[in-house]
C-alpha cells in the first residue's frame, strides 16, 4: 500500500469519526433537552402566576390561528378524498367498504401525519432556525448573562405549544373528517347513524385507538423537541459560521426520519 493510499484511508477514517461523534452528540443533546423540558412540565413552578401568562399566550397564538384555517383546508381536502374513495368503491361494487377505507386512510393515517408536518413547518422549525441564528450571533448568550432563564421563559413555552398544537389540529380535523364522511356517504339523514357508528366502532377498537393516541403523542414530541433541541446548546467553534445554513436542513431530516419511524411502527401495529 502506497503512502498516498494510507493517507487517504486515514483522512476518511477521521472524517467518519467526526461524523459519528457529531451524530452521537446531537442525539445525546436531544435526550438531555427532552429530559429538561419534561422536568419543567412536571414542575408546579412552571405554572405559577409568573410563568402561566407566558405559557398561555404562546399556546393561544400558536394554536388558534392555525387551527381555524388548517381545519378548513383539511375539510376541503377531506371532501375531495372522500368523494374519490366513494366513487371508486361504487364503480367496483365495493360500496359497503367505502366508509371503512375512508376512516382508515384519512383519519388513522393522513390527518395525524399532516397535522404533525404542518406544525413542524409552520411553527417549530422556524423557531429552531431563529434560535440558532440568535445563538450564532451571541444574542442568547447576552440574554443569559442578563439573568434570563431561556429554558423556562423561551424554549419551554414553544415546546409545549408545539405539542398542544399537534394534538388540537389532529383531534379537530379527525372529528370534522368523520362528520364529513357521514354526510358525504349518507347525506343529511339521521337514519344511517346506527350503521355508521357500528362500522366506525368496529374500526376503532381499543388497540387501534391506543396506537392512534400514541402516534399523535410521539408525533407531537418529535415535532416540538427536535427542531429546538440543538439551538439550546452552544455549537462547536468550527460549526458556528455554517450553523444557520445547516441547522434547518439537518433538523428537518432528523425530524422527518423520526416521523417516518413512528408512522411505520403504527402501520405495523394496525395491520400486522
Amino acid at each position: 500500500m502506497t503512502a498516498s493510499a494510507s493517507t487517504s484511508i486515514i483522512i476518511r477514517l477521521r472524517r467518519l469519526n467526526r461524523v459519528a461523534a457529531a451524530w452521537i452528540i446531537s442525539w445525546w443533546r436531544l435526550l438531555q433537552f427532552s429530559t429538561l423540558i419534561f422536568s419543567l412540565a412536571l414542575s408546579p413552578s412552571s405554572y405559577n402566576r409568573q410563568n402561566r401568562p407566558i405559557l398561555a399566550h404562546r399556546l393561544v397564538i400558536n394554536t388558534a390561528p392555525n387551527l381555524v384555517w388548517f381545519s378548513v383546508a383539511c375539510a376541503l381536502v377531506s371532501l375531495v378524498l372522500i368523494r374519490i374513495v366513494v366513487v371508486s368503491a361504487q364503480s367496483y361494487g365495493l360500496s359497503r367498504y367505502a366508509l371503512e377505507m375512508v376512516v382508515r386512510v384519512l383519519v388513522l393515517e393522513l390527518i395525524p401525519l399532516t397535522a404533525a408536518l404542518f406544525v413542524a413547518l409552520r411553527l417549530t422549525l422556524p423557531d429552531g432556525i431563529a434560535f440558532a441564528q440568535m445563538r450564532s450571533n451571541g444574542l442568547l448568550d447576552k440574554l443569559q448573562q442578563q439573568g434570563r432563564d431561556l429554558l423556562r421563559g423561551e424554549y419551554f413555552p414553544r415546546v409545549m405549544s408545539g405539542i398542544f398544537a399537534v394534538w388540537m389540529l389532529a383531534i379537530a380535523s379527525c372529528v370534522s373528517s368523520l362528520i364529513l364522511a357521514y354526510l358525504t356517504i349518507y347525506g343529511f339523514t339521521p337514519w344511517a347513524l346506527q350503521g355508521y357508528t357500528r362500522v366506525v366502532g368496529q374500526i376503532f377498537n381499543p388497540a387501534v385507538v391506543l396506537i392512534l393516541m400514541l402516534k399523535v403523542v410521539f408525533f407531537s414530541f418529535a415535532v416540538a423537541l427536535i427542531p429546538l433541541s440543538s439551538s439550546y446548546y452552544q455549537p462547536e467553534p468550527h460549526r458556528r459560521q455554517r450553523l444557520f445554513a445547516a441547522h434547518g436542513l439537518s433538523e428537518m431530516l432528523r425530524l422527518f426520519s423520526v416521523i417516518l419511524l413512528v408512522e411505520v411502527a403504527s402501520l405495523m401495529g394496525n395491520y400486522y
